[in-house]
């Protein structure tokens, strides 16, 4: 049986410059353990990509994050803030942590009968901000991810990769300190896929951030300081792209790649 690995083993940056901090997490549902005593750091302006087939736990440790699932056990920390330990929530203000870590969701979640410019003012509405510097932002940030051209236009009249880039503005309307995207490109086509990898390597380059659960694993390489393989509820394997993926030292790490072709 393959064992997973420590904690130091998984430590992405000094404890000090920590945004996420992970430990002892577990969760189960229905009586299934999903996540088994996970261990994680996510350094500031680092990017770490989850890997792993699907159902084994990926999505419930992002979404444990925010709080959006609330763990059983173990202690997560964003920003210095513990917000959740031993199985009880600690932070007060959820509303103020998912400002801190903005999150991008594999089927978009935009409102449908709001305009895209809408949808990335009304979070900021929400949360005080004026209405004038709301829009401002708003456009700025539908520019910055190449979609201002289609600011007027509701969800139905864009195409998937336009409405993730969408959702990605609308992430980052609230300036997170820290970024979530959950298998951002998985219902996308191609060429879409293409334009939201293109937006994500310049938040990349722009020093954001970021924890990324995807199958990309080719952007994982290129883009990721940091590999976590889970399988399992558990963390099997994790370090430097080129370790993981092109050298990996676990027998079921080794078996995971080989089924996208990646290793022999």
């Amino acid at each position: 049986m393959t064992e997973p690995v420590t904690t130091t083993e998984i430590t992405t940056s000094p404890a000090t410059d920590a945004v996420v901090r992970i430990d002892g997490l577990s969760k189960s549902f229905d009586g299934r353990l999903v996540l088994d005593d996970v261990h994680l750091e996510v350094g500031r302006g680092r990017i770490v990509s989850v890997i792993g087939q699907s159902g084994g736990g990926k999505t419930t440790l992002m979404r444990c994050v925010n709080l959006l699932e609330r763990p059983d056990k173990g202690m997560v920390e964003v920003a210095g803030e513990v917000v959740h330990q031993g199985g009880r929530t600690v932070c007060r203000d959820l509303a103020r942590l998912r400002r801190t870590v903005g999150m991008v969701f594999q089927r978009f979640h935009l409102f449908p009968h709001l305009t895209a410019v809408e949808n990335v003012v009304l979070a900021q509405r929400k949360a005080g901000i004026p209405e004038q510097e709301a829009l401002e932002r708003a456009v700025a940030l539908l520019r910055r991810v190449n979609v201002a051209h289609r600011a007027l236009a509701q969800p139905e009249q864009l195409s998937g990769g336009e409405q993730q880039r969408v959702a990605i503005a609308r992430a980052l309307a609230l300036k997170p300190e820290v970024l979530l995207f959950d298998e951002p490109t998985s219902s996308l086509d191609p060429e879409a896929t293409r334009e939201v990898l293109s937006v994500m390597r310049e938040l990349a380059a722009d020093g954001m951030t970021m924890l990324l659960v995807t199958h990309e694993l080719p952007f994982a390489r290129e883009v990721a300081d940091h590999v976590v393989f889970v399988d399992g509820g558990r963390i099997v394997e994790a370090g430097r792209p080129e370790d993981v993926l092109d050298n990996p030292a676990q027998d079921r790490t080794r078996e995971f790649l080989a089924s996208y072709g990646t290793a022999s």
